[in-house]
């Protein structure tokens, strides 16, 4: 393989945070997140889905409906779970990268845990006043965000 063959690290972490989203069983939307520490190791993994314990398969995966009847009262995000994963003592100073922009509850946790930057896939629901507050907050405490920009194509991997 020759050097340029290989991809940067922001490609790297971002294509594990797609794999991880491939354990999602939301039908509409997996999301997945790779925490990396400031000299690029890999800290924890996530992907949207049951807590412990919960079956994918006895919860419901609905968006709409009655509140009880849908998956937001029982799913855990992408960041939170990679944060819940982390068997470490401290984050600070380490990122986040995950396949769409946190919500405003995520945001809070990864403020807390001190995730320094965020680097997101999508931002699908900018206009979302969840997504809102998490810019501000973010904002607020200097956490930095961007978009990942890839350098090369990710290819889907038929495993």
């Amino acid at each position: 393989m020759k050097r340029q063959d290989y991809i940067n690290w922001d490609t790297y972490f971002m294509g594990i945070a797609m794999l991880s989203a491939m354990r999602s069983k939301d039908p509409n939307t997996g999301v997945g997140a790779c925490i990396v520490s400031s000299d690029n190791k890999i800290l924890s993994l996530g992907y949207n889905g049951m807590p412990a314990g919960i079956s994918d398969d006895e919860y419901p995966w609905e968006r709409e409906g009655s509140f009880l009847d849908t998956k937001y009262p029982y799913v855990c995000h992408a960041e939170l779970n990679a944060l819940l994963n982390y068997t470490g003592s401290r984050l600070h100073g380490a990122k986040i990268y995950v396949t769409l922009f946190p919500c405003n509850e995520c945001t809070k946790a990864l403020i807390q845990s001190g995730i320094q930057e965020v680097i997101y896939g999508d931002d699908k629901y900018a206009d979302n006043d969840s997504t809102r507050a998490s810019k501000r907050m973010m904002d607020t405490v200097g956490i930095q965000y961007r978009k990942y920009q890839p350098a090369k194509k990710i290819i889907q991997l038929d495993l």
